[in-house]
């Protein structure tokens, strides 16, 4: 699927979905759906002329959705007009002095296909109205429970957002009362709710609840009883939930269901009088060229196109996409003949969208052609222009990209533009390493005479943080701040970021120099990454120094900060540090917040320090978060507590969003203390209820389920992990365990399953064969033949070559074994494999030899193994004791008693 990211004209990707045939029978359900919707719509208008004729379709608008229905028809021999043929109509009807009437006669001709929503009314249940009411006051107000005291305590025992849920709806005002009302409705929520800076998390989070639970229609009636009006935010947010259901789903009736739904959404906002722009139309369009439902994409973009004109250049990308998605070379090569073809009108910008989706996706012979003809320098906007040079970095066009900077350099164009253009090229570049992407960077501007921009620096930096070269972007912060350019701190905390990931702790303390050196002005985030990298290296003593430099920098010590110190002393198993931070938390006026109470909590090995910390944690009205009931669990567990660990999950404070994450804790704290009775009762209780349990604790269970005949289970477990992270984690563990217990045919199917998915990337097959045959070689000398059946499937099935790290340890197998027969196989595959012998491979079939009472051969060995190095004179020793002088004292021993005899 093609996606756009947001701010940019964006780049296209390619992800799974439903097949083509499927999307086939998908369109022409669309379509049946459509046109018995409308024989109803048009029958209720007949029926209802003298009623309501707010709610009802016009004669113009009958006949509209009649033309929709024609056009929808396959049958129908007419083709779609395309999009540069409608588009020159409409720059005709736009430029001239009717545009502004012409405008609105088209939205009132051009109205819904689909009746007005008659929403489905809320739940008669009470309960489960207080519920709902409840969830949306937690999400709203910043919670994670039901239990904030500012939820709590409404007058006359009412719930604050019951009070909420009474404003009246917002869609029966008219239209002449909505900016007015707007903002009698903008003060009444301020009066209610408080939104903090992470209020569009908390949306996103509404919205999908809702979404899930309610249904699309019923969420939107939420939202008018919320005093919330359904603005154009919450109309995208509800059409994306529609698409991404449709995009998991297999089954075509509720895919059809959601087209409908997302359908129904869009109209919607067409009546309500919003303007229809890409962040609307984006997602839906993108959704029908990924099917390839052509009919119905031109059937949209020309609704959208006549109720705003200015999309119509934006929709020329999306025509593209289309027609490279279907594979139309026909209507590819129109399209582009049309970009060539420059009659001086006002279509540029439609030509500059066309030239984009081709350049995005990498059509490079068209690219090609096309750049010989059009001038670039002419295009809109820098950004397009730093697109094309992002695809002719991925295509690899350099000379391209040389001839067009220093086209752009010959004509004075702006030097920091060029330079932004050159780091979009050098960072698309495919395959190419961090350290040669710097130097062509570098290339670039001494060969043009330009100098780096900061912006085009931040790229570059940012690039190798992504590929975690922190030095390497630390190298380049310090050429920055040489030559007097600005950095800002959000490019240093992408190098905080990679400094994590990469675990290069120590260069925290660079970073901080870097921001002291440069007077910048770090936030209460960059001081919390700073000083947890401290942490991680043990450095307590630092990342205390850090908290008070705080006050020269004018910030105030957060719960955050203190909190990453503490975790860092509970790793260590240094309770008393851990406490010292709650003392100094307290010396500083810093107030715990949750995240504090669960590491004091789940760090307690006794039940009384449990209820203490609990009991604190209430009485300084801190929320019970879902933290909290986790740690209560992973505590009690800890303690040996397993009963009071299972009521946790019984707890009437839990939100119902968070029951299933609680529980699928519970199950991991069971199974890794030995519990896996319980545990498995709890995972099958889940299931029954139909819910999944949480990857992490799938993999806890695969974890702790290790013992013989447990191989269906864990084959059914495996399929539970639905993230390819966690399925391919789950799948090495079970290889092992098919190892470990000699199900061969199991663990090959299992390679097989790992190949595909990891296609050409041998590394990862080789650090997975390195950790299987590591298994073998440090067990029981029974592993030995599936070991070498192992090689076999590599060598055969697999078509792979054996690592030298595999040979090593079937060497060492070997060994324990006393296999001369096995061993010699193995020298041989060195050789096949293409692996010179070094010291290592010599000493271990040294020690093969001996073990298998081959003394002649081992001496001659001994006699091509470099005895420079004193260790390796050490193991020869260990062997010769072990192999040659302990056999023969047994043979003494044996000889003694017969003397005795």
């Amino acid at each position: 699927m093609i996606e756009v990211r947001n701010g940019e004209q964006g780049t296209p990707e390619v992800s799974n979905a439903m097949p083509a045939s499927k999307a086939k029978n998908l369109s022409s359900l669309f379509r049946t759906a459509v046109k018995t919707k409308i024989t109803t719509t048009t029958a209720a208008a007949a029926a209802a002329t003298t009623s309501s004729s707010s709610s009802f379709s016009t004669p113009a608008q009958d006949a509209t959705l009649k033309h929709f229905v024609s056009s929808l028809d396959t049958s129908s021999s007419s083709p779609t007009a395309s999009i540069s043929n409608f588009i020159k109509r409409r720059y005709v009807k736009v430029k001239s002095p009717k545009s502004s009437s012409s405008s609105r006669s088209t939205k009132t001709s051009f109205s819904s296909s689909l009746p007005i929503l008659n929403l489905d009314p809320l739940s008669d249940s009470e309960d489960s109205t207080k519920q709902l009411s409840r969830e949306i006051s937690s999400i709203l107000s910043g919670g994670e429970s039901l239990s904030s005291p500012d939820l709590q305590g409404a007058d006359d025992g009412e719930d604050i957002a019951e009070k909420v849920l009474n404003i009246p709806w917002f869609s029966n005002l008219s239209h002449n009362h909505i900016s007015l009302h707007r903002k009698e409705l903008s003060r009444e929520r301020k009066q209610k709710w408080v939104y903090k800076s992470s209020q569009g998390n908390r949306f996103n989070r509404l919205i999908s609840m809702c979404g899930q639970k309610l249904g699309t229609e019923t969420t939107i009636q939420v939202f008018g009883k919320l005093g919330r009006e359904t603005g154009v935010k919450e109309y995208n947010a509800l059409i994306g939930l529609c698409i991404q259901r449709v995009r998991r789903s297999n089954d075509e009736d509720v895919a059809l269901e959601q087209i409908h739904m997302a359908f129904r959404l869009f109209e919607s906002m067409r009546e309500q009088g919003f303007q229809i722009e890409e962040d609307t139309y984006g997602q839906f369009l993108l959704y029908l060229i990924e099917m390839g439902m052509e009919q119905e994409f031109h059937f949209f973009c020309g609704v959208i196109g006549k109720d705003n004109p200015r999309s119509l250049p934006r929709l020329g990308y999306y025509e593209m996409l289309l027609w490279i998605g279907v594979n139309n070379e026909e209507k590819i090569q129109e399209l582009c003949k049309y970009i060539v073809v420059d009659n001086g009108g006002d279509d540029s910008t439609l030509r500059e969208n066309y030239l984009l989706a081709l350049c995005e996706s990498d059509r490079k012979k068209e690219l090609l052609q096309l750049l010989e003809i059009v001038d670039i320098m002419k295009l809109s906007s820098p950004n397009s222009v730093a697109n094309i040079f992002r695809s002719l970095g991925r295509l690899s066009l350099e000379s391209s990209a040389e001839n067009f900077l220093m086209a752009f350099k010959n004509c004075n164009y702006e030097a920091e533009n060029i330079s932004n253009f050159i780091s979009s090229y050098v960072v698309s570049v495919p395959n190419l390493a961090v350290e040669d992407v710097i130097s062509k960077f570098k290339n670039f501007h001494a060969k043009l005479e330009v100098t780096p921009s900061s912006s085009s620096y931040a790229e570059l930096i940012t690039y190798c943080s992504d590929s975690l070269k922190v030095h390497a972007a630390l190298d380049l912060v310090d050429e920055m701040c040489e030559v007097g350019l600005t950095l800002s701190i959000e490019v240093l905390h992408s190098i905080l970021h990679a400094t994590e990931e990469s675990c290069e702790f120590n260069l925290v303390r660079r970073i901080y120099s870097v921001i002291c050196r440069q007077d910048m002005t770090p936030n209460n985030e960059t001081f919390r990454s700073m000083i947890s990298l401290c942490v991680r290296m043990k450095d307590f003593e630092g990342a205390y120094g850090m908290l008070k430099d705080l006050e020269k920098m004018n910030l105030t010590p957060t719960a955050n900060m203190y909190n990453a110190i503490m975790a860092g002393y509970f790793r260590e198993k240094n309770t008393y540090g851990a406490l010292m931070v709650l003392r100094k938390m307290e010396l500083a006026d810093v107030k715990p917040d949750s995240q504090t109470f669960s590491y004091l909590i789940s760090n307690c090995d006794r039940e009384e320090d449990i209820i203490k910390y609990y009991e604190e944690l209430k009485h300084s009205g801190v929320q019970v978060t879902r933290q909290i009931f986790m740690a209560l669990i992973n505590a009690y567990a800890n303690c040996g507590q397993f009963e009071k660990a299972k009521q946790v999950v019984s707890d009437k404070g839990i939100p119902v969003k968070n029951l299933n994450e609680i529980k699928s804790v519970l199950v991991s704290a069971l199974a890794s203390h030995g519990q896996m009775s319980d545990a498995l009762d709890i995972y099958e209780e889940i299931k029954q209820s139909g819910s999944n349990l949480e990857p992490k604790a799938v993999i806890s269970l695969m974890e702790h389920l290790q013992s013989d005949g447990e191989l269906s289970r864990l084959l059914q477990l495996l399929k539970e992990l639905k993230d390819v992270d966690y399925w391919v984690d789950g799948c090495c563990r079970l290889i092992l365990y098919c190892v470990r217990y000699k199900h061969l045919s199991s663990a090959v199917d299992l390679l097989k399953q790992l190949k595909d998915i990891f296609c050409n990337d041998e590394m990862a097959m080789e650090v997975l064969f390195d950790e299987v045959f590591s298994q073998v070689g440090e067990s029981e000398f029974t592993h030995l033949q599936i070991g070498l059946d192992l090689l076999q499937v590599i060598k055969d099935e697999l078509c792979l070559s054996p690592s030298r790290k595999c040979l090593d340890f079937l060497l060492n197998a070997c060994v324990n074994a006393k296999d001369l027969q096995s061993s010699l196989l193995i020298w041989k595959e060195y050789q096949a494999a293409g692996l010179p012998y070094n010291i290592l491979s010599f000493l271990r079939m040294y020690q093969v030899l001996l073990a298998s009472g081959d003394h002649k051969s081992a001496k001659i060995l001994l006699n091509k193994i470099p005895k420079d190095d004193i260790h390796v004179r050490c193991v020869i020793k260990a062997c010769q004791t072990s192999y040659i002088t302990s056999k023969s004292t047994k043979g003494k021993k044996k000889n003694k008693v017969k003397r005795k005899g």
